[in-house]
């Protein structure tokens, strides 16, 4: 890029020092075209004006020019004879040979012709000697201007000298310009380097406000996620194979105990009803863990219209039997129709996910409200329980994979830590959104926020 600046400005100063140069040695020759032909013009006015055109009364009449002051001075009469010329070694003899703008002149034009060269301005300048419009002959004249050309090539130096340095500075500010932009891009590539090696603890720093700098900016946004990702990634690792190493050497353990021990048929039974709830535990851990990798790669489902209510009361008669076992009153109020735009499938089991964590989770003989209403064009689901409540430091992160608040008791309870997590994406999936509400010893409010559709089914539920 500064090579191709480098060379656009060069010719670009280029063509700017030829026109200049020309155009200041154009206004000279204008300069000296006037003058010359002035003088020619005064000369022939005072040859017509003779009554006899000789040589002798010519050279009268030049002598009494003296202000022309020109290095030759040549007239002719109507035939291109010579007349008078008073360039050194003249004889006054006729001559055959004849500038061209003597030739020029006695055709009746004005001639005006001028060069430039070794620092001199060599002018030459011819009119015709007209009387009544009668051609008498000719005046031409030559004049060597030292000084004006010497002016000529000293604008000219100028203009070349003032050309070179601003090339040069143009020269420079590009190997700067382009030397701190190259600067930065290698800062980027390494830092790019270093992050395909795996290691996103060191930021690209980038001084300035141009756009490069924006790049680093939006470079180490990009790293910051990819760190978090990382991070993310090898804590969801190390938790999905702790949890799943847990259930594992259970199952171990207790094959273990019955081929290493003599049991009698009861103990074997209660042993084997053990491996079965550790590999139903397993099962279930496997479904969570596909629903989760289902979630991040962000399948996309044919979506359909489904009213709430519906699937929360299917739901809920799949969950009664286990509400009945710990004396769990599951109370429903479902005022309004709101259907939504989503995936059956996905919403029964946003909704079993956080019924079946209101049952586990409360308190013996306690109850579970499932209020549905519409507010606007929002559908508005809350699940209260009347559990043990979760601390206020912990609602925060109750939405991470594989956190729990008590893992004791979520152990026994069979919990894994990924319901809530898949809950959480697949409501961001469809639009929607999760609050929680808890405090401790007095339960915890789920309240889930989706769009009302009311339109087409091909259309975003965003939109209405």
């Amino acid at each position: 890029m500064a090579l191709i600046y480098v060379a656009i400005s060069s010719l670009l100063l280029l063509f700017l020092n030829i026109y200049t140069s020309r155009s200041s040695q154009d206004l000279f020759y204008r300069n000296k075209e006037s003058t010359m032909i002035e003088r020619c013009h005064f000369a022939a006015s005072e040859i017509k004006a003779l009554d006899i055109i000789n040589r002798n009364t010519v050279e009268k009449a030049v002598s009494n020019m003296g202000s022309l002051r020109v290095e030759r001075l040549l007239i002719t009469d109507d035939k291109g004879v010579t007349i008078y010329d008073s360039s050194e070694g003249s004889n006054g003899v006729s001559s055959a040979i004849l500038p061209d703008e003597v030739k020029q002149a006695l055709n009746g034009n004005d001639v005006f012709t001028s060069r430039f060269d070794n620092g001199i301005m060599r002018s030459n300048a011819a009119t015709p000697i007209m009387s009544y419009g009668t051609l008498l002959g000719c005046v031409y004249m030559t004049e060597y201007d030292v000084s004006q050309g010497a002016l000529i090539g000293s604008l000219q130096n100028n203009i070349l000298t003032i050309t070179i340095c601003l090339e040069i500075a143009i020269i420079l500010f590009s190997l700067l310009i382009s030397r701190a932009f190259s600067a930065k891009i290698d800062n980027l590539i390494a830092s790019m380097h270093i992050i395909r090696e795996g290691d996103y603890s060191k930021p690209v720093k980038i001084k300035g406000n141009d756009e490069i700098s924006i790049l680093g900016e939006e470079f180490n946004e990009l790293r910051s996620r990819l760190e978090a990702m990382d991070a993310t990634r090898r804590q969801f690792v190390s938790n999905a194979s702790h949890e799943l190493k847990t259930p594992l050497a259970s199952i171990k353990l207790l094959s273990d105990s019955i081929l290493q021990n003599d049991m009698d048929a009861e103990t074997v039974r209660e042993f084997v009803e053990d491996i079965g709830n550790e590999a139903d535990r397993l099962n279930r851990m496997s479904q969570k863990l596909l629903s989760l990798s289902k979630a991040d790669a962000k399948v996309i489902e044919p979506a359909q219209v489904i009213c709430i209510d519906e699937t929360a009361q299917r739901v809920v008669r799949m969950l009664t039997p286990l509400a009945q076992i710990r004396n769990i009153h599951i109370e429903t109020s479902f005022a309004d129709s709101c259907p939504i735009l989503s995936n059956e499938d996905d919403l029964y089991q946003i909704l079993f996910n956080l019924i079946e964590n209101g049952i586990k989770y409360n308190k013996e003989n306690g109850n579970l409200y499932i209020r549905l209403n519409r507010i606007e064009n929002t559908a508005v689901l809350k699940i209260k329980d009347e559990g043990a409540g979760i601390p206020e430091e912990s609602i925060p992160q109750i939405f991470d994979r594989f956190y729990r608040v008590d893992k004791a008791r979520s152990r026994s309870t069979g919990g894994s830590g990924l319901g809530l997590s898949i809950v959480r994406d697949l409501i961001q999936k469809h639009h929607g959104r999760i609050s929680v509400e808890s405090a401790v010893g007095y339960g915890s409010v789920f309240t889930l926020y989706f769009p009302i559709f009311c339109g087409d089914p091909g259309q975003n539920p965003t939109s209405h």
